[in-house]
This record gives structure tokens, C-alpha cells and sequence, in this order.
């Protein structure tokens, strides 16, 4: 079966009440003279993202009898929402099969909901081979998060919310994984306006989808690692490649280091909080992996992070942009050294957040100590600076 423009159409007028009608707001920190870049907020939709659009058609379409008998879904979180908050609508059961190391906030907003919960297995192909074992053995319903027409339907009115809002868009950046979304989106816009780029990104350790389009056919990963749960999927579906083939117009990707500076920039900049999925098109945007010139939209598809990454993704990312610096400082033992290197880093203006002197070390002079300081600087440059004053006043700087 495949999807037409008229299964999107109606799945808009379904949705409606059901899914909100998320916004479109320009994203002025990324724009400039050349690039008008807007966010499509889905991570401000039900359940923190896009997925509860594709679960609710999907099991919108199913008949009483088989309502009746359940549902069953493999997801990485956002899918396990949706489908759990569409099944508890129409009053049927839902088990969800999520791997073992899904974000808690996913796994305890999912049982929220009614669902029941089975963890199983590492990365999302582990779990829905599991959820198909459990499909066959109970004649529950399988909804698929992404290779399902009706499923893809549901995501596709995305695409025709954004030429709703932005009809001049030149081009909409979309995260891709098993290709769901992708592949929705990109059917709605191209088969009303063919003129108009559909940009998918990925995730570098789990670019299934871009491997595939790359050797003309379906392949599977041998591994998907990366930030970005919501989309490290091994193998897209032979009906999101068919359509991502045909609608999409270039996958690029960005690594796990691109994502999460994207987080820290969506939250610092746009006051926003995404996932790693959720930012991996505004990531491919900051790295200028595509022509962002014009109008171009992202879509920001989910914003379920658990505050223990987001806190581990703000402490890299500070480390990495410089305004946290990690210092080892060879210094004499003796009185007053310490004193001048604190005197040294408030005089060019940063900020001692923790120290650590440390005189046993035993591949250490007698006469040394090791100094390990944390401390918070403006920029790269700027903390150089404190690293040459730390070096011509005689100190051995190791960072």
C-alpha cells in the first residue's frame, strides 16, 4: 500500500483536536543575510514529539475487534508515547517493547499512559524483534513506528502545517532514522510543491537511511551508536526507502559532537529543549552540511531528554566551546604559589569553579605539587590568554 496525498489530508482532519497544531517560529540566532531559519516546534506537540501523529491514524484505522485485542509497538521512547496516548483515546491495550538503556523519562511517561512496558535488548532493532515475538505469540496489532502507511500519513501533515505557514520555504531539514517522518513529510510537500528541497539528516554512527539510498537498496548497519536514541535505528523500512528515494533530495549527516552542541544552542538561543533526534536538523544547519540559503525550516521532532544527558551535553559542550576550562598546573611547592595563579586567572577576568592540589604524586620532584584547576571562561581565546599569562609567569600548563 503506498501513500497517497489523500491519506495525509484526511489524516490532518483526523488529527485534529488530537495532535496540536504546533508552531513555526523563526530561529534569528542561526539566520543571517543569506539564511531565514524557522522551527517547526514539534517538540512542544502531546508526549514531547511527532510520533502521537502517526500512532493515532494508525490505530484510528484498525477495527473494533482488533482494538479490542491490543497493541503492540517497539520504540526507542517517542513512538512508545504516542502509540500509548493513542491506545488509552480509543480504550484498547498497549504493550510497548523499548531497549534497555531508553531514557527513564520515556520509559516512566510511557507506563504513565496505561501502556505496558517490556525492556528488551540495547538499540530499537533489538526491541522490535522482540515485539514481533510477543505480536505472534498474543494477535495484538503491531504498530510500526515508521514502515506503515498510515503511520506515515499521520507524520506527513507536518509537511502540510509548514506550507501552510511558511509557503515561500525553500527548504525543511528533517531528522531521519527508520525514515517515517522523512519520508511523510517529504510525500506531503513534493507531491504539492515538487520545487521545494527536502534535506534528511542523520546521525553519522547510525546513517542507515543514507547507506541504503547510497547502494540502491535496503541495507542494515551492523551497529547504531549515537546521542540521538530517537533515531539510531539499523535498517530504515522498505516503504520509507522507497519514498525517501523518491521525495528526498539529499541526506547529509552530523556526529554525535555536532548534536549536542546543537542541545546547548537550541536551549541557550531559542529558550528550547531537544532531544538529540530533535536537534540533529538544526545541528546539519550550524555545520552548513546543505545550501541554507533562503528559507529553510527544521524540524525539531521531539524534545524527551533526560536531565542527566542534558547535564552531561552541557558540560562537554562548555568544555568544547572553551567557556569551561580543565587545567594541570606544574608549580613549586611552596607558599605563595597558589596565590599567584589565582591572582593570575582573576586579573584576566575568569572564574575558579574547582580546585585540586595535589602533592603526592609519585612520579612528582619533592619540591612540585600539581595544581588541577576548573575554571569558567568566556571563549577559547580567552581562556589561551590565562593559559600564556599562567606560562610566562613560569608555571608548566597542561589543559
Amino acid at each position: 500500500m503506498s501513500v497517497t496525498l489523500g491519506m495525509i489530508l484526511e489524516a490532518r482532519e483526523r488529527l485534529k483536536g488530537v495532535a496540536q497544531r504546533t508552531g513555526l517560529v523563526q530561529f534569528k540566532a542561526l539566520s543571517d543575510d543569506n539564511t531565514q531559519v524557522y522551527l517547526k516546534t514539534e517538540d512542544l506537540q502531546n508526549t514531547g514529539s511527532f510520533k502521537v501523529r502517526g500512532a493515532y491514524i494508525k490505530i484510528a484505522s484498525l477495527s473494533a475487534e482488533e482494538r479490542a485485542s491490543g497493541v503492540i509497538a517497539s520504540s526507542a521512547g517517542n513512538h512508545a508515547q504516542g502509540v500509548a496516548l493513542a491506545a488509552k483515546a480509543f480504550g484498547c491495550p498497549a504493550t510497548i517493547v523499548m531497549p534497555a538503556g531508553a531514557p527513564l523519562s520515556k520509559v516512566m511517561a510511557t507506563r504513565e499512559l496505561g501502556a505496558n512496558v517490556v525492556l528488551h535488548g540495547t538499540v530499537y532493532d533489538d526491541a522490535y524483534a522482540k515485539a514481533c515475538s510477543l505480536q505472534a505469540e498474543t494477535g495484538a496489532t503491531f504498530i510500526h513506528p515508521f514502515n506503515d502507511p498510515m503511520v506515515i500519513a499521520g507524520q506527513g501533515t507536518i509537511g502540510l502545517e509548514i506550507m501552510d505557514d511558511l509557503p515561500d520555504v525553500k527548504t525543511i531539514v528533517v531528522p531521519i532514522g527508520g525514515g517515517g517522518l522523512a519520508s511523510g513529510v517529504a510525500a506531503a510537500v513534493k507531491m504539492l510543491h515538487p520545487n521545494v528541497r527536502v534535506v534528511g539528516v542523520q546521525a553519522s554512527g547510525a546513517a542507515g537511511m543514507k547507506a541504503s539510498l547510497e547502494a540502491g537498496h535496503v541495507v542494515s548497519l551492523d551497529h547504531a551508536k549515537t546521542i540521538a536514541d530517537g533515531i539510531a535505528v539499523k535498517q530504515p523500512g522498505d516503504l520509507t526507502f522507497e519514498i525517501c528515494r523518491k521525495y528526498v533530495d539529499e541526506v547529509v549527516t552530523v556526529d554525535d559532537d555536532e548534536i549536542a552542541q546543537a542541545i546547548l544552542f537550541l536551549m541557550e538561543r531559542g529558550k528550547m529543549v531537544a532531544e538529540g533526534a530533535g536537534a540533529a536538523a538544526v545541528a546539519a544547519i550550524m555545520g552548513r552540511k546543505f545550501d541554507t540559503s533562503g528559507k529553510v525550516v527544521a524540524v525539531i521532532s521531539g524534545g524527551n531528554i533526560d536531565v542527566t544527558m542534558i547535564s552531561r551535553i552541557i558540560e562537554k559542550g562548555l568544555l568544547r566551546a572553551g567557556r569551561v576550562s580543565k587545567l594541570r598546573i606544574l608549580m613549586q611547592d611552596r607558599p605563595g604559589q597558589l596565590e599567584l595563579v589565582s591572582h593570575i586567572i582573576g586579573a584576566g577576568g575568569a572564574n575558579v569553579m574547582a580546585v585540586h592540589h595535589d602533592r603526592t604524586d609519585v612520579d612528582l620532584d619533592i619540591r612540585d605539587a600539581i595544581l588541577e584547576i576548573t575554571m569558567e571562561t568566556q571563549d577559547r581565546a580567552h581562556a589561551g590568554r590565562i593559559i600564556e599569562a599562567l606560562r610566562e609567569a613560569g608555571f608548566k600548563v597542561m589543559n
